[in-house]
Parts: structure tokens; C-alpha cells; sequence
């Protein structure tokens, strides 16, 4: 996703956003270069109070694995009995896991186009969504001024600011 102005640290971050919801899991992959190093990052938030939050980094991905990971770590620290709503600003992510992985599932992990992209990440994400029953998987807007969304884009992008890019 095409970034507008510098790169922010979650703390800037908090200070200049204030739109969007103010609970949930937020998610966000980042990659410089596609494939290149990147990163990913989730908070959870209740009521603008941070519960959770983690980031990490591999020297040589994907955005798409990065946007995979973030959902994954996220799903690994919420209690399988969580009534919350994950956000995603990748749409293939939550278009992935909500719409055609339970059909991949059923042909024994084959689409009709050919072979499924990151195919363990997206497995590994589909069985933590069905372990958290209550938890909703969502879009949300990239880089439309959302607090939580901004502050985990900064965190999937950390790797980046400490690299001087």
C-alpha cells in the first residue's frame, strides 16, 4: 500500500490519530521489496487501552506472508473464548479466511486456479480462526486516519525505521 509522508513510531502515532474503533485486534504485514525484509505487527484495544501488542521481522518475505503472520500471532495471544473483532487491511487476508479456505479445505487444499499461496500460513490462520468461534474477522481501510490501524502499519514497519529506510 502506497504510504503518504514519513514513517511514524507507534508513540507519534497515538499522538496525531484518533479516528477509527476504539476496540479490537488490529493487524498489519509490511514489506520492503516484494519479496524483501519485512515485518508485522497487532495490538488489541479495549476501549483505546492497549491489552496486547508484539512486531517482528524476517529478513526475506512477502507482504502477503507478513499480513498472514500478523493474524496469526494476534490469533495466538487472544483466549479461544475472545468476543472481539480482528481487522485486517488486507482484503485477501480476510477474504482468504472468511470466504474461499473453508471450500480449499473440503478439496483437500487446492483452489481450481492452481496452487494456494503460503499455503502453511494460510492452514496455520484458518485453524486459529476455527478455534476462537466468536471472533470476527474484518476489512478495514488502510491509511484512512484509523488510530489502531496506523499504529500497528507503524509497528509492522519498525524493521524499517531502525534500518534508516
Amino acid at each position: 500500500m502506497a504510504r503518504n509522508g514519513p514513517l511514524l513510531d507507534p508513540e507519534e502515532v497515538l499522538e496525531r490519530f484518533h479516528g477509527g474503533p476504539k476496540s479490537g485486534v488490529f493487524t498489519d504485514g509490511s514489506c520492503e521489496g516484494n519479496p524483501g525484509p519485512g515485518g508485522w505487527g497487532f495490538v488489541w484495544v479495549e476501549d483505546d487501552e492497549i491489552l496486547a501488542h508484539d512486531c517482528g521481522y524476517e529478513p526475506q518475505t512477502t507482504n502477503n506472508q507478513m499480513e498472514l503472520e500478523a493474524l496469526i500471532q494476534a490469533m495466538r495471544r487472544i483466549p479461544e473464548d475472545a468476543r472481539v473483532t480482528i481487522f485486517s487491511d488486507s482484503q485477501l487476508c480476510v477474504r482468504t479466511i472468511n470466504e474461499w479456505a473453508p471450500a480449499w479445505e473440503q478439496r483437500g487444499w487446492r483452489r481450481k486456479g492452481g496452487p494456494i499461496a503460503n499455503l502453511e500460513r494460510v492452514q496455520a490462520l484458518y485453524r486459529l480462526a476455527g478455534s476462537h468461534p466468536d471472533v470476527e474477522l474484518r476489512w478495514i481501510k488502510a491509511h484512512d486516519g484509523s488510530r489502531w490501524n496506523e499504529y500497528v502499519d507503524a509497528l509492522a514497519n519498525t524493521y524499517m525505521r531502525e534500518r534508516g529506510a
